[in-house]
């Protein structure tokens, strides 16, 4: 285990804490990340003593900039590409209506002890006498190897003091591929009600951790088995279950939506086009109708969804911006690269879809592709053999009228000045007018054609 600490940098520390008459220790994540054979460049130092003291003898030692943070009692330097930490060991205790802990000086055990799972509470010393040796009290490398979380305190305690560990137990399992060992989910079921402490921001920091995840349906099972998904995503709990009319059900639009988001991993790391994933079918409960004649119908589930959208970033605190606008989009637009395969794929309904998605067009192909979702396998056959159809159709269609991010070629500037008007509504109908020209294959789209119907269009408005 010297090999992980071969980098000079741990030397250095080594040697100002002997200096220093303190004991350091390289803690957490890189710990963990070490026997994972994962890569990590942040690195945390606990120190039995002053965390500042030794990070300002090693920044000194390195010729390096230190960032100091009294309030919390840490420090943190970046040297070659190595970013570390350095915090004082503390012991903590909570007070029920906070996450934030009452903090007091402590061994190093005292700060295992405070981590939120066995395999983030190991230690490599940097002490001279046992270089390199790991302090795993709790077991945290047996976990690690059988792949489990586990909290290193009894979970009641560790999840009631800070619930975002409940959050971050369902993470790691996602991001690692673990399992959470029984007593612990259980523990989870009980403390749910602690989450409402907790800030949104911090519920959505771990939820893009989450998504980001190569299977990240794994964490959204867990949040459900836990009873989570209510106390954050309720749109996306509202999709569980199956509904039975004379024989005949729907499929549980919860799975298929995990199904559609793991698929869209596969193809994107665009975190947005994944959150779009998540939530494009969370307008079905709300739309949901037996009809005799045709079965379970959805209709307008993709225009109810994306109203949704605003509501549900606006809860989580994520932003109201571009992002948001993108997903809502996502959403509206979902079905309509599916309803062109069930149809003649016209150039006129290619157009007009090119014209709608603008630039996301292939983040919204890859969406509905990873929407053709069924057990019947000729009918996912079908749909995949029309989508390529509509795809290929699609790069004709580009290639000749050039619609990605469309810009009319006739301006409202360009009508006034020809007709000698103010701006008015007759404006708005001249250039709607030469849109859907355009759109329906009518003119081609360039700037001479379209003046020449402008003119025509002028003429019959009386202009």
């Amino acid at each position: 285990m010297i090999e992980a600490l071969n980098n000079k940098i741990f030397r250095i520390v080594s040697q100002q804490a002997l200096l220093q008459g303190v004991r350091a220790y390289v803690i957490g994540g890189y710990v963990r990340d070490y026997f994972l054979q994962r890569p990590s460049n942040d690195v945390d130092i606990v120190v039995e003593g002053s965390g500042i003291a030794l990070a300002e003898a090693v920044a000194n030692a390195l010729h390096c900039k230190l960032s100091v943070f009294k309030n919390f009692g840490t420090a943190m330097l970046k040297y070659k590409g190595t970013e570390l930490e350095f915090v004082g060991a503390r012991k903590e205790s909570y007070d029920r209506t906070s996450r934030k802990p009452i903090v007091e000086d402590g061994s190093l055990e005292d700060d295992q002890l405070r981590r939120d799972f066995t395999i983030n509470a190991m230690a490599f010393s940097l002490q001279d006498e046992d270089y390199g040796e790991l302090v795993d009290p709790f077991g945290g490398i047996r976990d690690l190897n059988a792949g489990i979380i586990r909290t290193p305190l009894d979970p009641d305690t560790t999840y009631s003091d800070d619930p975002l560990r409940m959050i971050r137990a369902i993470r790691f399992a996602t991001q690692l591929g673990f399992s959470i060992v029984p007593e612990s989910l259980d523990s989870i079921k009980r403390n749910k009600y602690r989450l409402d402490i907790l800030s949104r921001e911090r519920i959505a920091e771990e939820l893009h951790k989450i998504l980001m995840s190569p299977t990240p349906s794994i964490g959204f099972v867990l949040f459900d088995k836990c009873d989570l998904l209510d106390a954050f995503l309720p749109a996306l709990s509202n999709l569980k279950g199956v509904e039975t009319m004379e024989g005949r059900g729907h499929k549980d639009n919860f799975l298929h939506s995990l199904q559609v988001l793991d698929n869209v991993a596969q193809a994107s790391d665009n975190i947005w086009l994944r959150w779009a994933a998540l939530l494009h079918d969370i307008g079905k409960p709300a739309t949901k109708k037996w009809e005799a004649t045709i079965g379970w119908t959805f209709h307008n589930h993709d225009f109810i969804g994306s109203k949704m959208i605003p509501g549900i970033f606006k809860e989580l605190k994520m932003p109201l911006n571009e992002k948001m606008k993108f997903v809502q989009k996502m959403v509206l637009l979902h079905l309509r690269p599916i309803a062109l395969v069930t149809d003649e794929v016209t150039d006129s309904a290619v157009r007009r879809l090119l014209f709608d998605a603008g630039d996301d067009i292939d983040d919204l192909m890859i969406l509905c592709k990873a929407d053709i979702t069924s057990k019947n396998d000729r009918k996912v056959e079908n749909f995949k053999h029309n989508y390529e159809i509509v795809q290929q159709k699609m790069v004709e269609v580009e290639e000749i009228d050039r619609l990605r991010n469309f810009q009319n070629p006739i301006t409202g500037e360009i009508i006034m000045q020809r007709f000698n008007i103010p701006p008015c509504n007759t404006i708005g109908v001249i250039k709607e007018y030469i849109k859907n020209a355009i759109l329906d294959g009518v003119i081609p789209n360039d700037y001479d054609a379209a003046y020449r119907l402008m003119e025509k269009k002028a003429a019959e408005l009386g202009l």
